[in-house]
């Protein structure tokens, strides 16, 4: 089976070739320096990027795999959530080109890509899902922090998100309000290194609340006032060092010690992590130390397959085929705020 992938829900271009479980080909195309000096993602720009991007990054992408694109099998694409306009260039363009190549086409939930993406593994990069097993499964990013229950493979339940600020969020608005450049998550891990964070004891949301929901604005505001009330700390590199250590623990630590709650209640013997935050180092690492302290496996999505890309988008719509789920009519529209139950 070969199939074409494409991802347009935000900032990346992305286009993949999948053959036979292999990612043969995940071409990305960033657009951070683009959105730098706005700090943050602009839709339009981002949507006018995918626009002249994409074909160049989808005839790359076939050139890598040494696919033509009469071998195909199927088309996907990202079909929500995302920003509107950007998904809509993906979208389309993978419609246009099923119904012109006469192949069946799949919409695919972004999130749910995410939640499967611990499952690629290897080089080349290849599902395994020979050695799935049930999980609680952390989707961890700039827009959403979501914990699933995942029983059996396609088979999920949210038990929490957010119920304000992402994680993701609330790393890049600190980083913003310290001065740091976009995008702030990564700048705010690497002047973590070296910093205390035991330094500053920042609130905790909801780490102790009994259901498995998050909230990360109180922290937010927290870092806020204390920058307000201590404004010295800007012109000392060790005190910023500090601030950004503390910061993240307390990020790091409510993510981990709620994903670590669910499992144990549930009694699932395995968690996975995905999304964009969990490249982030620290996460990772205590993430590693509690499930190895638990007794419990872990699977964090390989660096490449945690940012927004294709790859994961293809393998998810390569086992939707292989169990026989019906394929998405060519008619049907974007779903930008398409929830993962």
């Amino acid at each position: 089976m070969r199939l074409l992938a494409f991802e347009t829900s935000c900032d990346e271009t992305s286009v993949a070739v999948i053959r036979d479980g292999v990612v043969v080909s995940n071409v990305v195309s960033s657009q951070i320096k683009l959105h730098e000096v706005y700090g943050g993602v602009v839709p339009e720009l981002a949507t006018r990027e995918h626009l002249q991007n994409l074909p160049s990054v989808a005839l790359e992408a076939l050139r890598q795999s040494g696919t033509k694109p009469d071998e195909l099998d199927a088309i996907a694409a990202t079909q929500g959530p995302g920003l509107p306009s950007a998904l809509m260039i993906g979208l389309q363009t993978a419609q246009a080109m099923a119904f012109s190549l006469q192949k069946p086409f799949y919409g695919v939930n972004h999130h749910e890509a995410h939640l499967y993406s611990p499952w690629i593994t290897g080089v080349p990069a290849r599902a395994c899902f020979d050695t799935f097993e049930p999980s609680v499964s952390l989707i961890v990013s700039g827009g959403h922090t979501l914990l699933v229950h995942v029983k059996s493979e396609l088979d999920h339940r949210v038990l929490g998100a957010t119920v304000d600020d992402a994680a993701g969020e609330c790393f890049d608005k600190t980083a913003k309000m310290i001065g740091l450049p976009y995008p702030g998550g990564p700048a705010l891990e690497q002047l973590a290194i070296g910093g205390n964070p035991a330094a500053y004891m920042f609130p905790r949301p909801m780490m102790h609340d009994a259901s498995d929901d998050f909230s990360f604005s109180g922290l937010k505001t927290s870092v806020r006032y204390f920058l307000r009330d201590n404004p010295s700390i800007f012109s000392s590199s060790s005190g910023l060092r500090d601030l950004c250590a503390s910061v993240q623990s307390a990020i790091v630590e409510v993510l981990v010690t709620k994903t670590v709650r669910a499992a144990r209640r549930l009694r699932v013997g395995c968690i996975t992590a995905s999304g964009g935050v969990t490249c982030n180092r620290s996460l990772r690492k205590e993430m590693e130390i509690h499930c190895l302290k638990n007794g419990l496996k872990l699977r964090i999505a390989e660096p490449a397959f945690c940012t927004d890309n294709a790859g994961m988008i293809g393998i998810l719509a390569e086992r939707k085929i292989l169990k026989r789920v019906l394929s998405t009519g060519l008619a049907n529209e974007i779903n930008p705020s398409w929830s993962l139950d």
